[in-house]
C-alpha cells in the first residue's frame, strides 16, 4: 500500500511539475506533452525501480593492444579458460527474441537477459533481477554489443539477438579456431612498425612499437569476392591514381552498367584503350557480348575515382590493395562487406601520412597539397612497411573482454557464427575462395 501511495504520489508531482513548467515557459507545450507520455507509458517500468544514471561501471572495451600480440594471445587462452567453465556450467540461457528492449522497458525477458549478460561478464551479478530494463542493463547491453561490433546503442533487437543467442559450446569452438590463427602469427617477427586489415572485424590496424597508434574502419571484400589472407609489405603510395578496372570488374560491373545506361563511361571518366594506347570510342562495343573485357579501361583522377584521393600498393598476387573512397556514407554501415576484395579505409589520409613518415618532404602539408592539386603523384617508401590482411573472429586484448565477429566467410565451422544477412545467403556460384582480381566499380 505505501509503496503504491508513493509510486502515485511521485506521478502526481512530476505530471504537476509539467504542467506548471509549461505554463511559465513559452513553447514548453511540446515538452510537457512528450514528459505526459513517458510518465503514462505502460513499458517504462515503474518509478519504484530506481535508474542510475551515473552508468553501471563496465571495462572499457576499445584497447590499443595490436590483435597481433603477445598480451592478445595470452588473453585469449585466458578467455578459453573462462569459456570452458561457462560450458562446463550450462552455458546461459536463449532468448526469445519477439520484443525489442530497450531502457525503461518493462519484461519477463530482462530477467533472462541479466543472466546471459551476467554469465558473459557485461553485468554484475548483483545487478538484481528485475524485470525492468534499467541503466545497468542499459550499459552491460552497450558493452556486449561493443564486443560483437555492433553500435553501442542499448537496443536489443534482431542483432542483438542473434549474437545474444549464438550458445557457448559455439563462442568456446570459435576461440578455439582463433587462439591457432593468433599463435601463427604471433611466433612471427612482424617488426616494429606494421599494418594489419582484419577482415571480419571489417577493420585497419597501425601498429608501432607493441601499441596500435591508429585503427580504422574498413569495407571489405564481399562474399563471392572475398579479401584474400596475405603478407607483404607497402611499397608504394599513389596520391590522385588513375584507377584500371580489371577483368572481372568489366565483365561483372561495367559491361552491365553500360547496358542500362550507355553513358555509364562518359560520366565516371573512365576510358577505354586497345593494346597500343589508342582510345576507343565507347559506341563501337558491342555491349551485348563480352568483347570489352580484352581492351584496358582507365578512369580519371578525381573525386568520383573509384580510389578517391589515395592508393596504397603491396606487391601480392590477388593485385589488391587498399585505398580512399568517395562512398565515405559506406563507413556507417553494421555489415562493411561491400568490395571486390580491396580494402576501403576510413580516414585513409591518416594512415598514409603515418606509413610515409620517414620519407623526406612528405609531411601532411605536402600530401594534402599533391591531393588538392589532382595532379597524379607517387611516393615510393625506402623503408617498405609490412602488411598482412587476416581473419580473426574472436580474440581477447585483456581476459576480462572477449571480442566476437561474424564468421563473414564460413571459416569457423558452423552457420550460425556468419549471423549477417549478407551471410544468410549461400555462395551465389563461383569459386570456393572466390578473390577479386583488382578493386571496386563504384554504383
Amino acid at each position: 500500500m505505501t509503496t503504491d501511495r508513493t509510486s502515485s504520489t511521485r506521478r502526481q508531482f512530476l505530471l504537476g511539475a509539467a504542467t506548471a513548467g509549461a505554463a511559465l515557459v513559452p513553447g514548453a507545450a511540446f515538452a510537457q506533452n512528450a514528459l505526459v507520455d513517458l510518465l503514462n507509458t505502460p513499458s517504462r517500468g515503474n518509478w519504484d525501480d530506481q535508474f542510475d544514471t551515473r552508468g553501471s561501471n563496465v571495462r572499457q572495451v576499445a584497447s590499443n593492444t595490436p590483435i597481433f600480440s603477445q598480451d592478445t594471445l595470452m588473453s585469449t587462452q585466458s578467455a578459453v579458460n573462462a569459456y570452458q567453465g561457462i560450458v562446463a556450467s550450462g552455458g546461459w540461457p536463449e532468448l526469445p527474441a519477439n520484443e525489442k528492449l530497450r531502457i525503461g522497458s518493462e519484461s519477463g525477458v530482462v530477467p533472462l537477459l541479466r543472466r546471459r549478460l551476467a554469465i558473459a561478464g557485461d553485468l554484475s551479478a548483483s545487478a538484481g533481477a528485475s524485470t525492468v530494463f534499467d541503466s545497468y542493463v542499459d550499459a552491460a547491453v552497450k558493452r556486449f554489443q561493443a564486443r560483437h561490433g555492433m553500435p553501442a546503442d542499448g537496443v536489443v533487437g534482431e542483432t542483438t539477438y542473434k549474437a545474444l543467442n549464438v550458445p557457448a559450446q559455439l563462442r568456446l569452438n570459435q576461440l578455439i579456431t582463433n587462439v591457432a590463427r593468433l599463435q601463427e602469427m604471433v611466433a612471427k617477427d612482424l617488426g616494429h612498425r606494421f599494418v594489419v586489415v582484419n577482415i571480419p572485424a571489417a577493420s585497419v590496424e597501425a601498429v608501432e612499437n607493441g601499441q596500435v597508434v591508429q585503427r580504422h574502419t574498413a569495407i571489405v571484400g564481399k562474399i563471392d569476392r572475398q579479401s584474400p589472407i596475405l603478407e607483404s609489405k607497402i611499397t608504394n603510395l599513389n596520391l590522385n591514381p588513375y584507377w584500371h578496372a580489371p577483368a572481372s570488374i568489366v565483365r561483372k560491373d561495367i559491361i552491365p552498367l553500360m547496358r542500362k545506361n550507355p553513358k555509364y563511361l562518359e560520366e565516371s571518366n573512365i576510358h577505354i584503350y586497345d593494346g597500343q594506347g589508342n582510345e576507343i570510342p565507347p559506341e563501337t562495343i558491342d555491349w551485348n557480348t563480352e568483347d570489352a573485357v580484352k581492351y584496358l579501361f582507365r578512369q580519371d583522377p578525381g573525386k568520383n575515382n573509384a580510389m578517391a584521393s589515395v592508393k596504397i600498393n603491396f606487391p601480392n598476387p590477388h593485385a589488391v590493395y587498399m585505398h580512399d573512397t568517395p562512398q565515405q556514407g559506406l563507413f556507417s554501415n553494421l555489415m562493411r562487406f561491400d568490395s571486390s576484395g580491396c580494402v576501403r579505409v576510413q580516414n585513409v589520409r591518416d594512415l598514409i601520412v603515418w606509413i610515409a613518415r620517414d620519407e623526406p618532404g612528405w609531411d601532411r602539408q605536402r600530401i594534402e597539397q599533391v591531393i588538392a592539386s589532382r595532379q597524379r603523384q607517387d611516393i615510393d617508401l625506402t623503408a617498405p612497411v609490412p602488411v598482412f590482411f587476416t581473419y580473426v573472429t574472436a580474440w581477447a586484448t585483456d581476459p576480462n573482454v572477449v571480442q566476437f565477429r561474424d564468421d563473414i566467410y564460413h571459416r569457423d565451422g558452423s552457420e550460425q557464427l556468419a549471423m549477417s544477412e549478407l551471410t544468410a545467403t549461400a555462395y551465389s556460384g563461383g569459386e570456393q575462395n572466390p578473390y577479386a582480381q583488382g578493386d571496386d566499380i563504384f554504383q
